[in-house]
């Protein structure tokens, strides 16, 4: 049925396709930051594993088990690369707090060292705070978790943020 070497060739796409896809997925995220040599240098090593994997099932197309082993990588890799960009928790966000006991949601945040700005705004129910609270990424759940704690009605949204420091970097 299958040999051997036609497994290991399988099993080679695979590996390539969940690297260059996890690889694309990352990279998508570094384009949405700005960040623009990073970008670079994962589209190179993207492409290059591409390349490889597609040369290796263009070589043989009559082997079924090739371009499964391609489809599956390329599945694989995009929950990969999305796990991996989730744990990398590179960036900063937004998180938009609306609340009736705004002004104490705002103090117990700068207490723990988060910077907040307030605006004054009016809801369906009256008075209602927006508080904007810049973060790292890793921190949102957190600035999230706090406000609750003051207000459990809270609305919450949360946005990434996206820097144009320097053009090239």
């Amino acid at each position: 049925m299958f040999t051997n070497a036609s497994l290991m060739l399988a099993l080679v796409i695979f590996i390539a396709r969940v690297v260059d896809v996890s690889l694309g997925t990352i990279r998508h995220a570094m384009i949405i930051r700005g960040k623009r040599f990073i970008t670079f240098c994962i589209a190179f090593l993207e492409s290059l594993v591409w390349v490889f994997a597609v040369s290796k099932v263009l070589s043989d197309l009559s082997d079924p088990l090739t371009a499964f082993s391609f489809a599956l990588g390329f599945a694989s890799g995009t929950f990969v690369g999305m796990t991996i960009e989730n744990l990398l928790k590179i960036g900063d966000q937004v998180v938009k707090v609306f609340s009736t006991n705004g002004k104490q949601v705002a103090s117990m945040l700068r207490d723990a060292g988060f910077r907040v700005t307030e605006f004054e705004g009016r809801g369906r129910d009256g008075q209602v705070i927006l508080l904007f609270v810049q973060v790292r990424r890793r921190d949102a759940k957190k600035v999230s978790q706090l406000a609750r704690s003051i207000d459990k009605n809270c609305y919450l949204v949360i946005e990434d943020i996206r820097w144009r420091q320097n053009a090239l970097l």
